[in-house]
């Protein structure tokens, strides 16, 4: 394999030290004290940065300093839990690009750094010729802010290779398929949002970053940002083109291949079986001509598979109503075995079943515990807080147990991986948004594993003489009488809003622990307690908060215990999610008149958070 001739760190930090900067960091300081320095960018956005260093007396000095700290905080509000996201393109009413070219190219080199600490730290010696892979989806600010990714990398002395258009679970597998085996990689999306965003996660061979990591390395390239002369860089190292993903799909072809196990066409398990995919025009196509073609399915009836950074045809999400809709449609029309639905970079993925029955969600939860359950019955299953009660059901009638966590499929994925060292076996760990991760899969939230998964029980089914489906496996759930999600804006500046949403729901635990919420208790499950918000752990460490939240169950002398609320401070946007299930009729609309009339006016918060979509809901 070719590679780069970009420098070691040591070789880096040795031409670095002599910039510019760091050049002017040496000067004495009595005249930084006197004249403090202050370097006035322009937006890189045309090819020619013009670029001001001017020298500012003491009376301008508190303003130099808000600057600064201005930069730094929109960088570090970049941050969305264990990823990064930002408005990436133009186009967005009242929201500003943030996340450009040289922002990008300072988180990545603050990764790239991050990555060289680590591996020094492990190996205990320096180390050189670090690995990095950079997959993206195909979002259409993709191609800038990869020369940043690229150039911010290569400053971290580290070596680049071009996945080009990928999945975020692909970028994962290059750190471990060989010959690949990179030391970590990126994936450059913003899954499901609109067109104008664009984000970046992160990997290494032990899996997906941390919140606490992720905002490490956002802190780093905060300070970077902010006190950079130049914003373009100069640095243009060219990264190693690779084909991985013709590895990966030949990897999900084998294990197809090795559970099914035909006893007639082995090497085409697939032969009769018709199954069309919904890529969402984003980067799920592979799946269809790169998996499924190969092994001998018919795919005719498949949509959207043409990658398109502007998604036209709808919200490339599972969860998405269009989506699932034309999904089905196309199931129906053409009679086919299963739809597969795909978000944009393929960690999370939706079926349609053979009537047409959509299954996401809680459904898609019950689907894989039921796979799951078949060989290993006596498994945990650990999901979010925003789960059925009727779900719970499903497991345990399946021997299985259903631990409820925090929301955040990083912290329902790390829960299981906690689990498991703790020696109780979790085998799936599933977000009600479709994010899934299974034990024997690196604990990976990978949409076209968790399909693979659901295929090979389709076909053996049809092996052993069924013709059910898939979605037999289901039936017996129960469905929520009612469900609702709202959405509350919390009245704030951006660098405010989340102290303000953390004060909304902290104020929510204190009016239920003092009774003023009548039938209103604060829920628990096991040793993860939801009456401390899913937010602390029953153990010697427990894992940090990334976002404030609770769960109560709600009860009352007629019907006993018949709903649940869960309120929580959204990771991706200054407002706050309140879920709500019910068993009664009219069940939701009353619990959110409470909540407004009982919390919010009593409280005083209807100040803080807009309150227009509770109002519209219990109408009035």
């Amino acid at each position: 394999m070719a590679s780069t001739s970009t420098p070691s760190s040591s070789q880096y930090l040795q031409r670095s030290y002599f910039s510019p900067y760091n050049s002017l960091q040496k000067l004495k300081p009595s005249f930084h004290e006197k004249f403090p320095l202050h370097f006035s960018f322009f937006s890189p956005a045309s090819s020619k940065s013009l670029i001001i260093l001017r020298t500012n007396s003491p009376n301008t000095a508190k303003y130099n300093e808000i600057v600064v700290d201005d930069e730094m905080d929109r960088v570090r509000r970049l941050q969305n839990g264990s990823d990064v996201r930002g408005v990436a393109v133009e186009g967005e009413k009242g929201r500003a690009v943030d996340l450009t070219t040289p922002v990008a190219e300072a988180i990545a080199e603050s990764f790239g750094e991050w990555v060289i600490k680590k591996l020094e730290e492990e190996k205990g010696r320096p180390v050189e010729d670090v690995k990095i892979s950079l997959g993206r989806d195909p979002r259409i600010s993709g191609a800038s802010l990869s020369v940043g990714i690229f150039a911010g990398l290569a400053r971290a002395g580290c070596m680049v290779f071009d996945m080009g258009l990928a999945t975020t679970p692909a970028c994962f597998m290059s750190t471990l398929l060989p010959p690949f085996s990179y030391d970590a990689s990126i994936m450059m999306t913003a899954s499901h949002l609109p067109y104008t965003r664009n984000g970046l996660k992160f990997f290494t061979k032990k899996g997906g970053l941390t919140s606490t990591e992720v905002e490490i390395i956002c802190d780093l390239a905060a300070r970077k940002y902010a006190n950079r002369q130049a914003k373009v860089s100069t640095l243009l190292t060219p990264p190693t083109r690779v084909d991985f993903m013709s590895a990966y799909s030949n990897h999900l072809r084998e294990i197809i291949k090795e559970r099914v196990n035909h006893p007639v066409h082995y090497d085409s398990p697939l032969l009769g079986f018709q199954i069309v995919v919904n890529a969402g025009n984003g980067s799920g196509g592979f799946f269809t001509w790169d998996v499924l073609d190969k092994l001998g399915a018919d795919t005719f009836g498949s949509i959207n598979l043409q990658p398109d950074g502007m998604f036209p045809n709808h919200i490339p999400n599972p969860e998405d109503k269009v989506a699932m809709a034309l999904t089905r449609a196309a199931v129906l029309e053409n009679s086919a075995d299963l739809g597969i639905v795909f978000d944009t970079d393929v960690d999370r993925s939706g079926v349609v079943d053979k009537e047409g029955n959509p299954i996401n969600g809680d459904k898609l939860i019950a689907l894989m515990s039921a796979i799951v359950l078949k060989e290993h019955p006596d498994s945990t299953i650990v999901t979010d807080a925003r789960t059925s009660m009727a779900l719970t059901k499903f497991i345990t009638n399946r021997g299985g147990h259903h631990c409820l966590y925090r929301v955040g499929y990083r912290n329902v994925i790390d829960k299981g991986v906690e689990l498991n060292k703790d020696g109780v076996e979790a085998h799936l760990m599933m977000e009600t948004s479709g994010h899934g991760a299974l034990k024997e899969n690196y604990f990976l939230d990978d949409g076209a594993y968790m399909v693979v998964r659901i295929i090979i029980e389709m076909v053996r089914m049809k092996l052993e003489g069924s013709d059910e489906g898939i979605g037999s496996l289901i039936k017996d759930l129960e469905e929520p009488l009612e469900s609702a999600e709202l959405r509350m804006d919390v009245l704030s500046e951006p660098k405010h809003a989340k102290a303000k949403a953390i004060e909304v729901i902290e104020t929510f635990k204190t009016y239920i622990e003092g009774g003023k919420l009548a039938g209103w208790e604060l829920d628990s499950c096991g040793d993860c307690w939801v009456s401390d918000g899913c937010l602390v752990d029953a153990t010697e460490a427990p894992t940090a908060i990334d976002a404030h939240m609770y769960r109560a169950k709600i009860s009352d002398e007629r019907h006993g215990e018949y709903g649940w609320l869960h309120i929580r401070q959204s990771i991706h946007n200054p407002n706050i999610a309140v879920n709500m299930q019910s068993t009664v009729p009219g069940g939701c609309q009353s619990i959110t008149r409470a909540l407004r009339e009982k919390f919010l006016l009593a409280s005083g918060m209807d100040s803080v958070v807009d309150t227009s979509e509770i109002d519209k809901y219990v109408g009035g």
